[in-house]
């Protein structure tokens, strides 16, 4: 692919993605104005988009600077507390989710495990 093809492929994603950022921030206002009686405006929905997307880029690049520092090809789950570290709810949320996954992958790991040692005895009695 040619790079103004790829740039064009890009910016052509990028659209996408902040136009259904856009629709859940309708959503939202939508639900949010009914639960208290309240309307959005377009602009503000549009401020809001604007304001979201412009903060996961930011994100973004700051998750793939803590990567690259600590030599890794991969974020991690304490790149991305890094990045919330100036948001205490943010911060406790990331955190909370981290320990969700965390939980949820050993739940998945023991089970595998006892799978693995039940073919091992089937293995053995044969």
């Amino acid at each position: 692919m040619s790079v103004d093809k790829e740039e064009t492929h890009q910016r052509f994603g990028f659209q996408r993605l902040k136009a259904a950022v856009h629709y859940t921030v309708s959503r939202i206002c939508q639900k949010l104005g009914e639960d208290y009686r309240r309307e959005f405006s377009r602009q503000v929905m549009a401020a809001i988009t604007e304001t979201a997307v412009r903060q996961c880029d930011i994100f973004s690049k700051d998750l793939e600077a803590f990567a690259r520092h600590a030599k890794r090809s991969t974020v991690s789950p304490e790149d991305v507390k890094l990045v919330a570290r100036r948001s205490t709810a943010l911060s406790n949320y990331i955190q909370s989710k981290i320990e969700e996954l965390n939980q949820e992958q050993s739940l998945k790991k023991k089970s595998t495990g006892k799978r693995r040692s039940r073919d091992a005895d089937e293995d053995n009695r044969e």
